[in-house]
C-alpha cells in the first residue's frame, strides 16, 4: 500500500475568511483599525488587501512618518499565523524601543 493513500489534503484557503480572522487577530493585539489598515500609536503599520486567491499584507519595519514597507502574499492558514506572530514580535520590539 502506498503512503500517498494516507495523506489528508489540506482544506482550501479562503481569503475572505482569512481576512476576517486576520483583522480580528490584529485588533486583539491592540492595533487600531482604520479603513484597510491598522495603526500603532497613530502611525499606520499594517495594511491588508483581498486578492482573488490570496491576501496581500503590508507591514512596516518600524513605525515612522515615511515608513519602509514589506509586502507579503498570504496563501494559506500557516502563512496567516506566521504573519500574525511576526506582527506580535514587532509590536513587542516597538514597545521596548519607546
Amino acid at each position: 500500500m502506498s503512503d500517498d493513500a494516507w495523506t489528508i489534503p489540506l482544506p482550501p484557503f479562503k481569503p475572505a475568511d482569512a481576512l476576517v480572522t486576520t483583522r480580528r487577530s490584529l485588533r486583539d493585539l491592540k492595533l487600531a483599525e482604520r479603513g484597510d489598515g491598522f495603526e500603532f500609536k497613530a502611525r499606520r503599520v499594517v495594511e491588508l488587501t483581498l486578492a482573488d486567491d490570496h491576501l496581500v499584507a503590508r507591514v512596516v519595519r518600524r513605525p515612522a512618518m515615511s515608513p519602509e514597507w514589506e509586502t507579503r502574499r498570504l496563501t494559506s492558514g500557516a502563512d496567516v499565523r506566521h504573519f500574525i506572530d511576526d506582527v506580535r514580535r514587532r509590536l513587542a520590539r516597538w514597545e521596548q524601543d519607546d
